[in-house]
């Protein structure tokens, strides 16, 4: 018998939609989920948003969180999500990326996007987390996220082969 590895989701959704993932995500592969929240939330308006986010990976701001786990020491596997803004993640998963030791764990990252797909943020979660093993992004356009169950079960078939670390999908 066979010991099953320990899943964490981790997101950060603005609008949503990552959210719609995450909990997609949760649901086939269980673990524990969490909802990665900066201290200061953003405002409601999309462009101003944007101006904000823009300015924030310029400054490679990492923001102080009020929501995330309290470790990731348990974890084997991590789902990181996150909506890709100005072609990365958004300053909150600079920070979670930045506070946590990923050393011996596989992250599998997943982004929602209103066209840009992943831009260059599997290579940015590279530089956070050279020593890791991290899989291919699963990347779907936002308004598709509600819809969107076969796309993921078919990419995480994929990547479940990839993996040192065993994973089972529901």
């Amino acid at each position: 018998m066979f010991e099953r590895n320990k899943i964490l989701v981790a997101y950060f959704s603005w609008s949503g939609n990552t959210r719609e993932i995450a909990r997609k995500l949760h649901q086939i592969v269980g673990g524990d989920i969490i909802e990665i929240k900066p201290s200061n939330d953003y405002p409601e308006n999309y462009n101003l948003v944007l101006d904000i986010a823009k300015e924030e990976i310029r400054l490679g701001s990492t923001p102080e969180l009020k929501s995330k786990p309290a470790s990731i020491e348990e974890y084997d596997i991590i789902f990181i999500g996150y909506p890709n803004w100005w072609n990365t993640f958004p300053a909150p998963i600079s920070t979670f990326l930045s506070e946590y030791d990923f050393t011996q764990k596989t992250i599998i990252p997943f982004c929602t996007h209103g066209g840009g797909g992943i831009g260059h943020s599997l290579d940015d979660i590279r530089k956070y987390c050279p020593e890791t093993e991290i899989l291919e992004v699963f990347s779907v356009k936002g308004k598709w996220a509600s819809t969107a169950n076969f796309k993921i079960k078919r990419w995480l078939k994929k990547v479940s082969k990839m993996s040192r670390n065993f994973f089972v999908i529901k």
